[in-house]
């Protein structure tokens, strides 16, 4: 039987900014309950406050961090029904400037942390025979270009882990989503030389809120529903 979003449980990763945030105020407004997570202290206070929500602060890379959000959405509210998989980061560059070590570190905030939050809520999911998992992959998941392959490439793992996952769990009211969104304007880009949506001229990108928005609209379907990818593009956005 489907939950009713108002009474059901969601653990945010990454929920100091960008989409995180965006999504843990949709989840507010729905009524939705939370776990919030994040590595910045105050902006982590801030958006737990912001909307009544416990917090868990910590580095997603830490290998602890997922136990310790679903412990702390079983403490505080006996249950949990959702996990946005959201934390996340990027390094792009051609081959003779590319930091290695930050593509090092991309790799371990993407797809090791993200793997460990996928496995660790789809067990416990599993055992409830309940629960929605969404990841936030990226338009780079299901294609590529010069100097971002590094990254395309941590998405498609969150693709092919997520796909295999949706096959395993078909049978059960376990569910799984790849959110794919293409430029959204975040705090992601903030180290850049040249903003995207100047070099790759895309006036107007995404905004969080209109992915939170896309969250919701996966959250909302029927239970007999399943939607394994949803790809949100801007207009211009030529990829």
């Amino acid at each position: 039987m489907m939950i009713k979003l108002s009474e059901s449980v969601a653990v945010i990763t990454g929920a100091t900014s960008g989409i995180g945030k965006a999504t843990a105020k949709a989840f507010h407004v729905r009524q939705i309950r939370m776990i919030l997570h994040g590595r910045n202290e105050e902006k982590l206070k801030q958006i737990a406050e912001e909307t009544e929500s416990p917090c868990v602060l910590g580095d997603i890379t830490d290998p602890h961090i997922p136990v310790k959000l679903l412990q702390a959405a079983k403490e505080h509210f006996n249950r949990c029904d959702i996990v946005v998989n959201n934390a996340g980061g990027i390094a792009v560059g051609p081959i003779g400037t590319i930091d290695i070590d930050k593509v090092c570190q991309m790799v371990r905030v993407n797809v090791e942390a993200a793997y460990r939050v996928i496995y660790t809520f789809a067990k416990h999911f599993k055992g409830t025979d309940a629960g929605h998992i969404i990841n936030i992959s990226s338009v780079m998941g299901t294609k590529v270009r010069e100097t971002a392959g590094a990254y395309s490439g941590t998405k498609f793992a969150i693709e092919a882990l997520s796909e295999a996952l949706r096959i395993e769990l078909s049978k059960t009211n376990v569910e799984i989503t790849c959110i794919e969104p293409g430029l959204v304007k975040t705090e992601l880009h903030r180290e850049w030389a040249s903003l995207p949506s100047e070099s790759m001229d895309i006036p107007n990108p995404l905004r969080p809120e209109d992915i939170a928005r896309m969250v919701l609209y996966v959250l909302e379907q029927n239970d007999n529903v399943r939607i394994p990818k949803l790809m949100i593009l801007p207009k211009d956005h030529m990829i």
